[in-house]
């Protein structure tokens, strides 16, 4: 991957973890019907943690997280949510390279990639990093801004999903969003 583009920078960090977002997109009720305890999940590019937390709160104490990001200061966000909210023993925070992801293959349960994935100079490689990390069965749930990405290209993005080797599946509601499931073989 060449050198991202577009990042959302940090000092824009509070609109993502605003408190009047949950009422058109609770991560708990989002993310609910996707994850149980015990899980291992992961949350790539997860900026302040807004999802972060509530994966962590889903996945119970037996469970696992693997918060990544490019931005070392968003990670420090997510950080300090987590430990307000005592959840930090449950994520693992991961600094990622701008031309991957470089996360060890852990045995992922549910990957999510929200709001992400159009900042993504190579596509194909950060889809194929993700799946490599899921178990079979496991779960993408992929997730764009409306306002950014057009019916088309949240098409082309889910194709290049598909190339990379996961199966797709139905659309998901997401308020603000165009949002698809997406699964290993």
């Amino acid at each position: 991957m060449k050198k991202r583009e577009h990042v959302c920078p940090p000092w824009l960090s509070w609109t993502l973890v605003n408190p009047f977002r949950s009422l058109t997109q609770n991560p708990h009720k989002t993310l609910r019907p996707f994850v149980k305890g015990g899980d291992t999940a992961l949350d790539v590019g997860c900026g302040p943690g807004y999802f972060t937390t509530a994966l962590a709160g889903l996945v119970g104490g037996n469970g696992h997280v693997i918060a990544v990001d490019i931005q070392g200061w968003m990670l420090e966000r997510t950080r300090r949510r987590l430990d307000r909210a005592g959840l930090s023993g449950r994520v693992r925070l991961h600094l990622a390279r701008a031309d991957r992801l470089d996360v060890p293959s852990d045995r992922v349960d549910f990957a999510l990639a929200f709001w992400v994935v159009h900042e993504v100079p190579d596509k194909e490689r950060l889809f194929s990093e993700i799946l490599a990390c899921l178990v079979p069965g496991g779960i993408l749930l992929l997730a764009e801004p409306r306002m950014h990405v057009g019916a088309r290209a949240f098409a082309e993005i889910s194709g290049i999903a598909v190339k990379a080797g996961f199966e797709s599946a139905s659309p998901v509601s997401i308020r603000l969003s165009r949002a698809a499931l997406f699964h290993k073989p």
